[in-house]
């Protein structure tokens, strides 16, 4: 029984420090085992240490690796967020592009219809005498004779330019005496 705990507990230690005893054949062999048993402790405690130093070391390298992927992936995503924000800003201005170039031609095609409106008014000098009932054609529409508009001072446009070609003949020299 006590053969089976030495051996248990001091067997590979005691055959390896009764090995350099007799392989190192000291003065005192007692001294020397016991130091050899006390240095081989310190070096089992310090192997335990190491391997555990080790581990923590592996485990952070892992730690720091899984950190890292995330990093990583946190920039593919950011890439990926920026990618779509841009195609939809490129969207968006094509579409504005679009709508700019519709309503171009929506104005192009006004102005050619004015255009042509006025170029028919033109070819037409009689339309001008003609009232509205006979431009229009419709029933029931009045008929009514050109008026000639009145600005807000009450002269009509024919008197004004009469009021100013006489003004123009007849410049009045006002001079102030100092």
């Amino acid at each position: 029984m006590e053969s089976e705990y030495l051996k248990r507990c001091l067997g590979i230690c005691l055959a390896k420090g009764l090995a350099e005893v007799v392989e190192h054949r000291p003065i005192d062999p007692i001294e020397y085992l016991a130091y050899w048993i006390y240095k081989y402790r310190r070096n089992l405690d310090e192997e335990q240490q190491r391997k555990q130093e080790r581990a923590e070391l592996e485990q952070e390298r892992e730690e720091a690796l899984k950190e890292l992927e995330m990093l990583e992936k946190m920039k593919e995503e950011e890439l990926m967020f920026q990618q779509k924000l841009a195609e939809e800003q490129q969207a968006q201005l094509e579409r504005e592009h679009e709508e700019a170039q519709l309503e171009l031609e929506r104005v192009e095609k006004e102005k050619a219809k004015e255009l042509s409106l006025q170029q028919k008014a033109e070819e037409e000098p009689g339309d001008k005498s003609r009232t509205l009932a006979e431009l229009t054609d419709k029933y029931g529409a009045p008929n009514l004779a050109r008026v000639e508009e009145i600005d807000e001072s009450g002269q009509s446009d024919a008197a004004l330019n009469l009021t100013a070609e006489s003004e123009e003949e007849n410049p009045t020299d006002m001079k102030v005496d100092s």
